[in-house]
Formats: C-alpha cells, structure tokens, sequence
C-alpha cells in the first residue's frame, strides 16, 4: 500500500530484527466482556483472532520472550470512572467480564497488568516491568486496535519501545477503523506485520518488514 506524501517524509525503517529475550508480547483486553457472547461490550468475530494469537504466544515463549497480559479493569464504586463517561460500564474487578478469555493459552509465570484507561502505559507499572526484564521490543496483539490497542502502541513508541502490531491478531471496530489505525500504526509508530512473519522474526531471525510502505 502506497503512503500519503506527507506520511512518506519518514526514515527507511521498513523492517526490524528482533532479538526474542528482548521482545515481549502484550495481550491488549481479551476479556471475557469484549469477546464471548453475554459480555458488557462484545465485538463480533473476535474470536478469529484466537489461533494467530495462541501461534504468537508460543513462538514468544519458546523463543526466551516475555508475555504480558494487560488487562481492562475498573473498580466499583468510585465516583467517577472517565472510560465509564463515555463508554458501557465493563470489565469490573472480580467479575466474569474482566477475566481473560479461556481461548488463549496462559503460563503461570506470565505477567498480568491491570489498566484502568486505554492504554497499558497509563497509570501502571507496564513500564517498570518491561524495564526490568530488559525488552526492547513489543509485540502488540489484542482488541480493540483504534482503542486500546493503539492508544498502547502510542505510549510504547513515546517510551522508546520498537512496536510490531501483526494485523491478524488485532481487530477493530470495524474495517474503516482497523485499516486507518494500522496505516497510522505503520507510517509513525512501528511495523505491521503478520503474525507468520512475526513468528518466523522470532524463530529464524529474519527482519521482520512492514507490510504497507513508500511503494
């Protein structure tokens, strides 16, 4: 895919080799209130991202990764929830709805991150933790991609992160919205891959490339 000519004026950072100690995995928001049936806010057909998301958990781990699973949370009662100010209440502590979903394949040791506003960065310590285990890298996978997933994207490229988002494993509300988001993704902020790609970037070590790009 062509790029717009003022996202054009950018540096030949097309592809990235990635070392798997340093990358990390964050699993944006697959809780049981955005993805199965009954939740707060479902969005339909989130369950496609399963297998790729399972593949890339499994590369990261085998590879010497780090996972970490960021998760949507809110406590009850307080007087005034900004996310709940403009969106359905979801994801209260302790309930079905802020639990992972069964799908996905989890380690005891992986980490678990609870958010309390879109992005994993904001008001946590994602930081911290990746700090500590030295990652360089993060792959970002998870829903939804124009909300959390990038407003998280975001906060990784400002704190100095090198970002893969594999389309395959994010999705959007819709396909306006996921297409606009991974260009801007793409263009600014770090690479769009797949997660094949990504995989064989973990296991072989060839650079992982940027699927949209100047030509």
């Amino acid at each position: 895919m062509a790029v717009d000519t003022f996202s054009a004026h950018r540096h030949n950072d097309n592809m990235l080799v990635v070392s798997p100690e340093s990358t990390a995995v964050l699993v944006i928001d697959m809780l049981n209130d955005f993805c199965i049936a009954g939740g707060a806010m479902v969005l339909p057909g989130a369950e496609v991202l399963y297998p790729p998301q399972n593949a890339i958990l499994t590369a990261v781990r085998e590879s010497g990764g780090t996972v970490v699973f960021v998760n949507d949370c809110h406590h009850p009662g307080l007087r005034e929830d900004r996310e709940y100010s403009k969106r359905t209440p979801h994801c209260v502590t302790g309930s079905w709805g802020a639990q992972v979903v069964d799908s996905l394949n989890r380690h005891s040791d992986d980490f678990q991150v609870a958010k309390h506003r879109y992005s994993g960065f904001f008001g946590t310590d994602l930081d911290l933790i990746l700090k500590d285990m030295r990652i360089a890298t993060l792959i970002v996978i998870g829903v939804v991609t124009n909300i959390c997933v990038r407003s998280t994207v975001h906060d990784a490229f400002f704190n100095g992160y090198h970002v893969v988002v594999p389309e395959d494993c994010v999705a959007a509300t819709g396909p306006r919205e996921q297409a606009s988001s991974l260009y801007d993704i793409a263009t600014h902020f770090g690479i769009v891959s797949k997660s094949a790609d990504v995989i064989k970037g973990l296991r072989e070590g060839v650079p992982i490339v940027n699927l949209i790009t100047d030509d």
